[in-house]
């Protein structure tokens, strides 16, 4: 792969519905709540859920209480397992392939959460020192998602976490060595926080609860998120710019402004304020 090749921007990183069986719509579960409006339960499919498997109130997802869809991503687990899996052939095609088609796309997803993680590490050119590291992670990882039906469920999810984490925190420290007067906030429980304006460059976020803190207006260039919990977080003016393994989802459960700055990689949510 060239260096001047993104590893995170990789179709295989990006959800593609097109090719999917719609198998967030069907094999995961939900509650009525603020993100839905209704109870489903893993392997029914949502009442939405068009024969093309595609979505029939998509452009209005919000306006009709189903915000849980417009955070969920699934990081190209989906058409993954549709395509690749199981070779094309659907649940609806083959029924009695339903049940392990379910059970498969959430470990999947997990293992595709994680790629794109070693993914973002790996275009990190001041993490050098363990690409070499990485790119093993990464493909070993990759080949994992391709393998067949019976080892994807058989994996140790966590295990492998605890196997790449080390990798990805070195990343994370080599990238932000340069950051002065960074702080550590690793894990802590911020809900609620008022942090507006806050210098939070190069802060080790990871694993944080953030949710419904105000980081309005703050500095969070560079800063580690890998694993905060952003729900409702305001974002309104942020500077996210270079942050460290910040994903779609996160930006799509937090709240932001036409003032919010994000990285090109990353789309801005439709919801946010103009």
């Amino acid at each position: 792969m060239s260096q001047r090749t993104s590893y995170a921007a990789q179709p295989d990183l990006q959800s593609d519905c097109g090719s999917c069986f719609g198998l967030c719509c069907v094999a995961l579960p939900f509650s009525r709540s603020s993100d839905f409006p209704v109870d489903k339960s893993a392997g029914t499919p949502c009442g939405n859920l068009q024969e093309d498997f595609r979505c029939g109130i998509h452009r209005r997802l919000r306006d009709t209480g189903y915000n849980g869809c417009t955070v969920f991503d699934c990081f190209g687990a989906g058409q993954k397992v549709s395509q690749v899996t199981f070779k094309g052939v659907s649940w609806r095609e083959e029924p009695d392939s339903a049940r392990v088609m379910y059970e498969v796309f959430p470990v999947v997803r997990q293992l595709q959460e994680l790629l794109k993680y070693v993914a973002q590490a790996l275009d990190l050119s001041a993490a050098a020192r363990v690409h070499r590291d990485l790119r093993r992670a990464y493909e070993r990882l990759d080949a994992l998602t391709r393998d067949p039906a019976e080892t994807l469920l058989a994996v140790d999810v966590d295990a492998l976490r605890g196997e790449v984490n080390p990798l990805l925190l070195r990343a994370s420290e080599l990238a932000r060595a340069d950051v002065p007067g960074r702080k550590n906030h690793r894990g802590a429980n911020l809900m609620g926080s008022r942090l507006r304006g806050a210098k939070l460059r190069g802060a080790s976020l990871r694993g944080a609860l953030l949710i419904a803190a105000d980081l309005s207006d703050a500095d969070l260039r560079d800063a580690d998120l890998i694993g905060a919990d952003m729900r409702d977080t305001n974002l309104c003016g942020a500077d996210l710019r270079g942050a460290l393994f910040l994903t779609q989802p996160q930006l799509n459960a937090a709240r932001g402004d036409a003032r919010t700055k994000v990285s090109q990689s990353l789309e801005r949510p439709a919801h946010w304020a103009a």
